[in-house]
């Protein structure tokens, strides 16, 4: 990041980073509490998380008004205009994406009646590429790394792959026993969920990277990155 004039200019910027990533790093351990509320069962842990959404909903707003206030106060131009803009976007991603983990863990309370299947315990596995995925998306815009976000966006292939099977896993299972059709069901959803937080993952590398290389994302920038 650039050093400017006026020090309270870099503080801003600097904070904006800063909500930036507290909004991810919550929202990390809204996905892996929500998860584990499933596949161990844990009730008391899904209503903490529900609970605990609205803290990155007033996150998100504390990055609109200070993004405003720089856009406002500082006039930004070139790199730290595409940052500012950059986590306006960045912020509206991750608040969905912690909206998705609320979702997982309300499927918890209505799991809490029903039958455990197997496939309970392969969402752990589902959810480590999203993870890894939100991580590395935010690095990458803490370090302006356009190479790393073309890294996530291309991740975002195997997510679909895995949630893919897990769908068809599903599937057999309630094929297998008719008994299995409602937490299935519920199951579903939770694949799904999971699933959009690769989909948002790969919308922050898009931000990150127009932010670094002062171009819009084209898939075309994936395919030359592969070759």
């Amino acid at each position: 990041m650039n050093e400017h004039i006026v020090k309270a200019y870099d503080e801003e910027l600097q904070a904006l980073h800063g909500l930036i990533q507290h909004m991810g790093d919550l929202t990390l351990d809204q996905i892996r509490k929500a998860t584990e509320s499933i596949v161990k069962h844990k009730e008391n842990l899904a209503l903490e998380v529900i609970d605990k959404d609205y803290e990155i909903n007033l996150l998100e707003i504390k990055v609109d008004e200070l993004a405003v206030r720089i856009l406002a106060l500082r006039q930004p131009v070139a790199s730290d205009l595409r940052m500012v803009v950059a986590a306006l976007k960045i912020s509206n991603q991750v608040e969905r994406i912690a909206d998705y983990a609320a979702n997982i863990a309300k499927r918890t309370l209505q799991l809490k009646d029903m039958p455990s299947l197997p496939a309970m315990e392969g969402l752990s596995s589902l959810v480590k590429i999203p993870k890894k995925m939100i991580e590395k998306a935010l690095m990458a815009f803490a370090t302006h790394d356009a190479e790393l976000a073309l890294e996530v966006w291309h991740m975002d292939l195997e997510v679909d792959e895995l949630y893919n099977a897990y769908l068809l896993q599903l599937f057999d299972e309630m094929i297998a026993d008719p008994k299995n059709i409602g937490p299935c069901t519920q199951l579903l959803f939770v694949a799904k969920n999971i699933e959009r937080i690769g989909d948002q993952s790969q919308n922050i590398a898009e931000a990150v990277y127009t932010m670094v290389t002062a171009k819009a994302f084209k898939e075309s920038d994936v395919v030359s990155h592969e070759v």
